[in-house]
């Protein structure tokens, strides 16, 4: 049977933590006197007095008998609910008038996804504006993870947790306590932020903005505090200080601890940093000598917006500086493929790649031992099988997401280009829906349905769609 009690109090937990964030979104409304500090207060009222009923409720709860399923449904059901209590100041300030609209732009910020309904971001108060930009920075490492962090403080065990939310193919542990290791990777991207926050202090921006958009950038999400996204500069040092950090931020961040320990050869020799930066430079490549010849960009000029528009689809943040809409058409097909890696995941590409590999030389060596290594280490079996099965699943979800906003009314490509974004987190899609458009013209039953790809999308399919197994 499930610990429903267990289940119950880690719930609590997750509410009041998200009370602590909402009430540094109404710190900043009430520094810019803003009339969203009411709504801002109203929610967190209601925030923590959830919280702390759900806490008290499950308070004699044994953690112990908490398994996997447990794992998997607190880390479901937390993403769910944050962006049902995260989306009540849009919704009680007015400044999203739908429940439909709200919880979307809502599970939008907190998958990192970055797609937007609104048509005039600009004309949101600082503290709606500050709280949209921190659900993705808390949605980017993780909710769940940084509960781990602070689980010790309530007295609760955290390995379940830890391998429920767990993303990609192989974890790397800096640290044999999850909850330090916790902390220690929250570091690194704390300080991420905060050097990107201060070049773009440097760039020009305002503190109000820098601050968001490192939000923004080091969650890969995407968000901005302005309608024409980092367009609204117009400045090349901006633009190149952005991309540069989507591209770091698009890289495990246990990597970057293991640097500051002096074990630089972690990053040299990991076979996803290698593939991932090879990825980007090509594409980039190839689509600056298309700006260049078609569009006729300056070099300097293709160069930037080619690499800033790469880094942002492939890390699946979603910021924009040119509509990818007005390129040559074939230069679509690289951006679609951009997308598609930064849901896939690298690592898990080349483990494909290197085990087609193998099976061609087994057609020629039939006894010949060959194992698929990855990181210099030889994969099992299951692992191998749990990596493919991952791939046909995602595309199986990706054309049904297409069929599925087809039969709702919606254009093949751009239908093809949503469940693309959608389900991979990127933000912007194709056609109607791209870059310098919102989602906003979307039906609400698109939306919805939307809103669970990007749902599954950001906890990699299996962890969802077990629930309904």
């Amino acid at each position: 049977m499930l610990n429903v009690r267990f289940i119950v109090k880690m719930l609590g937990v997750m509410f009041i933590l998200e009370t602590f964030f909402m009430l540094a979104a109404t710190v900043v409304a009430f520094l810019y006197r803003g009339s969203d500090v009411y709504p801002l207060l109203i929610s967190s009222g209601i925030l923590f007095g959830t919280g702390f009923l759900f806490y008290s409720m499950g308070f004699k709860a044994n953690e112990h008998s908490a398994g996997r399923r447990e794992g998997m449904l607190i880390v479901t059901l937390t993403w769910i609910l944050f962006s049902l209590f995260g989306m009540l100041p849009f919704y009680i300030g007015g400044y999203i008038d739908n429940v439909t609209d709200a919880f979307f732009e809502t599970m939008s910020g907190f998958t990192t996804t970055g797609a937007s309904v609104l048509n005039n971001i600009g004309s949101l108060s600082h503290g709606m504006l500050f709280w949209r930009s921190l659900t993705q920075w808390i949605g980017g490492m993780g909710i769940v993870f940084f509960t781990i962090a602070v689980l010790p403080i309530f007295g609760i065990g955290n390995q379940t947790l830890f391998s429920a939310e767990a993303t990609g193919v192989m974890h790397d542990k800096i640290h044999p306590k999850i909850s330090v290791m916790a902390k220690q990777l929250w570091s690194v991207y704390l300080i991420l932020t905060v050097t990107e926050t201060v070049l773009l202090l440097l760039g020009g921006m305002n503190l109000f903005d820098a601050v968001c958009h490192s939000f923004s950038t080091t969650s890969t999400g995407g968000y901005s505090t302005k309608q024409v996204s980092v367009a609204y500069w117009n400045s090349p040092f901006i633009e190149y200080v952005i991309a540069v950090f989507m591209v770091l931020s698009g890289v495990s961040y246990s990597l970057y601890f293991m640097c500051l320990k002096g074990r630089f050869k972690n990053l040299l020799k990991d076979d996803e940093i290698k593939w991932f930066f090879t990825s980007v430079g090509v594409i980039t490549l190839l689509i600056t000598v298309s700006l260049v010849y078609h569009n006729h960009y300056g070099v300097e000029e293709a160069f930037r917006k080619a690499f800033f528009q790469v880094a942002s689809v492939h890390t699946s943040t979603g910021f924009a500086t040119d509509d990818y809409n007005l390129w040559a058409p074939y230069t679509w097909l690289f951006i679609i493929y951009a997308m598609l890696m930064g849901g896939i995941k690298g690592i898990r590409f080349v483990i494909v790649m290197r085990n087609i590999k193998n099976e061609f030389s087994r057609l020629i060596h039939p006894r010949a031992v060959l194992p698929v290594k990855a990181n210099g280490q030889a994969l099992s079996s299951a692992l191998i099988s749990t990596v493919s099965t991952f791939i046909l699943l995602y595309f199986t979800c990706l054309f049904i997401g297409w069929f599925v906003l087809m039969v709702m009314g919606i254009d093949m490509v751009e239908a093809f280009g949503l469940s693309v974004s959608g389900l991979g987190n990127v933000g912007p899609a194709l056609g109607a829906f791209g870059p310098e458009y919102s989602w906003d013209a979307l039906p609400d039953a698109a939306k919805w349905f939307l809103s669970f790809l990007m749902l599954i999308g950001r906890l990699e399919i299996f962890g969802v769609l077990v629930m309904l197994a």
